[in-house]
């Protein structure tokens, strides 16, 4: 089998980057003797094409398109993500016409045949792993970090993009909060995010000083009202590191038992949730990248078993989607994190 996985995103310093470039590497460890990747970006001379984001799925392919949503929050609040022009509506044109759909969690396998309206038995659920590089790293990495930084010894941690504003993510809010302890802000920063007061803005880190930024914070702080898996949360905890988290479905059903939860849009309990943390942290779900690469590999075998013209997602688009909380069935293939 010959597959065309789409390689823009590997340099992006986002989650979408973190997990085609993790995805990656596992397939590649993982292939079977007959099995090749092609880094495309277009689906060319190939059995399947992989799109590991939204954004560039294409509306036309030769072979069976996968495409991986990481969220759709866009979608499920739209009043609040206004954008012009018509690429929204053609990205998720693109998104109905594949063969299969991936992702991470339940919630947001819900989410897509809701708001996208797609057949139940094209989405499948695939959970995601922390990065190899995020482990517990010693005194004396958490140190140079903090010098690097200019980090007091003890500090909570935010993990994301901060490029844009957006409502959903309650950054603006958690930074007007009272709290005892300084707030860290890790990921790109626009200007808009300067003016955020009583925080700390590190800009984009590379993956050791994350790993070490994680290890060294008091909590991790996920004020999100949405999300499609919560994989800082899942970083921190890999580093060792307690994480307070406000209610959103995705994040209940990855972290339950693992992380503190407080009512949603709940920034002061946040907070308080984050500075009474104690370790050790419970650690992240055991599953592995190389676990993500096997499902993805079957969800390949049977995207290229169907007919170039058979679209089963855009099928369910002349349908009405089934409303949220109805009774409908759950994705046909559904690997889950072993227990631990």
């Amino acid at each position: 089998m010959r597959v065309a996985f789409d390689t823009r995103p590997l340099a992006y310093r986002g989650g979408v980057g973190r997990y085609s470039r993790c995805l990656l590497a596992a397939l590649r460890k993982t292939a079977s003797r007959d099995a090749q990747i092609i880094e495309a970006r277009r689906p060319r001379s190939a059995d399947v094409f992989h799109s590991p984001w939204m954004a560039g799925a294409p509306l036309r392919s030769q072979c069976p398109l996968v495409v991986t949503l990481h969220e759709l929050a866009a979608s499920k609040r739209r009043s609040e993500h206004l954008r012009p022009g018509v690429r929204p509506r053609l990205r998720q044109l693109a998104v109905q016409r594949a063969a299969r759909v991936i992702v991470p969690t339940h919630a947001l396998a819900d989410d897509a045949v809701e708001c996208l309206g797609l057949e139940r038995d094209a989405v499948v659920v695939i959970p995601e792993a922390p990065d190899p590089l995020m482990y517990p790293r010693s005194a004396p990495e958490i140190a140079k970090a903090r010098a690097r930084f200019k980090l007091p010894e003890r500090y909570l941690l935010w993990v994301g993009e901060l490029e844009h504003p957006d409502p959903v993510k309650n950054v603006a809010e958690l930074a007007a909060t009272p709290r005892t302890m300084p707030l860290v802000l890790v990921g790109a920063a626009s200007r808009w995010a300067h003016e955020l007061p009583n925080v700390i803005l590190t800009g984009h880190v590379c993956d050791d000083d994350l790993a070490a930024l994680y290890s060294g914070a008091h909590a991790l702080v996920t004020p999100s009202q949405e999300g499609g898996f919560g994989l800082s949360a899942v970083e921190a905890l890999a580093c060792g590191t307690p994480v307070a988290a406000c209610e959103v479905r995705a994040l209940r059903e990855v972290l339950d038992g693992r992380v503190r939860f407080v009512p949603a849009g709940d920034v002061c309990a946040l907070i308080d949730a984050a500075e009474t943390a104690t370790r050790p942290a419970p650690p992240p779900p055991a599953w592995s990248w190389e676990d993500a690469a096997r499902a993805t590999w079957r969800v390949y075998e049977d995207a290229a078993a169907q007919p170039v013209g058979l679209r089963p997602a855009i099928r369910a688009v002349r349908r009405r989607a089934p409303a949220r909380g109805s009774a409908i069935a759950q994705p046909r293939f559904v690997p889950r994190p072993p227990a631990g």
